[in-house]
């Protein structure tokens, strides 16, 4: 009877381990103050120049974490050059940014702060009008044991970035406990998800953003695109120098991307559909038809989960 009893505990972990996805699961000991304090920063418009602009501005937490439109505006309505990647689930990135330059959320909040066409400022800039706050800057002390800095800012939104993890997936639920019901056409379009080959570059917790893969695999996606090539088509050859990098991009996660407005480093699709067959063709030399990609964005929306950061009322987003 305990044999059995331990076979069955052990089952779930074994059918897990054979699975190329696995669900997501909340990061642990984060320090709750750090986390709110963190939240504040991301919707705080004073770190950049004119007060017009917040992380949230870009990343709509209420929606999926990234832009609503193709790019985002900055300052004075600079126009970026990438389409905004989504904060959730961000941590389980190997790297942050389509090229992979910041080696973690910590490391990615230098960017938006001093990209000329987002916040447009510096951090001695921003530590010092912060600490124009002295109920802040006391907070910061309070929280870090140390006043308002770079280091103690960006620790802060990073932390609470790394909160930001959508949970009870329809597909995560039905992973744990296949009991759960999953719809029939969900659990067809994981079946060619994997045998089209899609898993190869998406699959891990976060269904992606765990490597590298050049656009345009089976094909010249830049040759065929309406617009001319720009630098930021270079992806990761414009971090490396690598002319192996050149056209190279980190995968992006799948886990919200049902729920997304625009598709790709240049938010050049506004369907999951169109972009499901852009990259059938250009990654794996497929066609497919519009059965299977009905069946595919079945199986990609399942991977939806939630954050409570999507049904509070009190964002301040543009």
């Amino acid at each position: 009877m305990r044999i059995w009893s331990l076979l069955l505990l052990a089952m779930p972990i074994f059918s897990l381990a054979n699975e190329p996805i696995l669900p997501l699961q909340p990061v642990k000991q984060l320090d709750a103050k750090k986390v709110a304090l963190g939240r504040s920063l991301f919707f705080d418009k004073r770190l950049s120049r004119g007060e017009q602009v917040s992380c949230a501005s870009c990343h709509h937490l209420h929606s999926h974490g990234a832009d609503v439109k193709p790019l985002s505006s900055g300052v004075n309505g600079a126009l970026g050059e990438l389409k905004t990647p989504t904060v959730y689930n961000a941590v389980f990135n190997i790297r942050q940014a389509w090229d992979g330059r910041a080696l973690s959320l910590y490391d990615q909040v230098d960017a938006p702060i001093l990209n000329p066409k987002e916040h447009d400022m510096s951090w001695p800039e921003v530590v010092a009008k912060l600490n124009q706050d002295k109920a802040l800057a006391a907070k910061f002390t309070a929280i870090y044991g140390k006043g308002i800095s770079k280091h103690t800012i960006k620790a802060a939104i990073a932390t609470f970035e790394k909160s930001l993890v959508t949970l009870n997936a329809p597909f995560d639920l039905w992973l744990n406990d296949k009991s759960i019901t999953l719809s029939d056409s969900a659990k067809a379009g994981y079946e060619l998800f994997k045998r089209y080959g899609c898993i190869s570059c998406h699959q891990g917790r976060n269904v992606g953003g765990n490597m590298f893969a050049k656009m345009g695999t089976f094909g010249d996606y830049f040759a065929d695109r309406d617009t001319p090539i720009a630098r930021a088509d270079y992806g990761r050859f414009n971090v490396t120098g690598n002319e192996q990098d050149r056209f190279v991009f980190k995968v992006p996660s799948l886990r919200l991307a049902s729920k997304q407005a625009y598709f790709f480093h240049d938010g050049s699709h506004n369907t999951l559909e169109s972009a499901i067959a852009t990259m059938a063709k250009y990654q794996l030399g497929r066609n497919i038809s519009d059965t299977d990609i009905n069946k595919l964005v079945a199986f990609i929306d399942s991977l939806a989960g939630q954050h409570r950061e999507m049904d509070l009322d009190n964002h301040n987003e543009e």
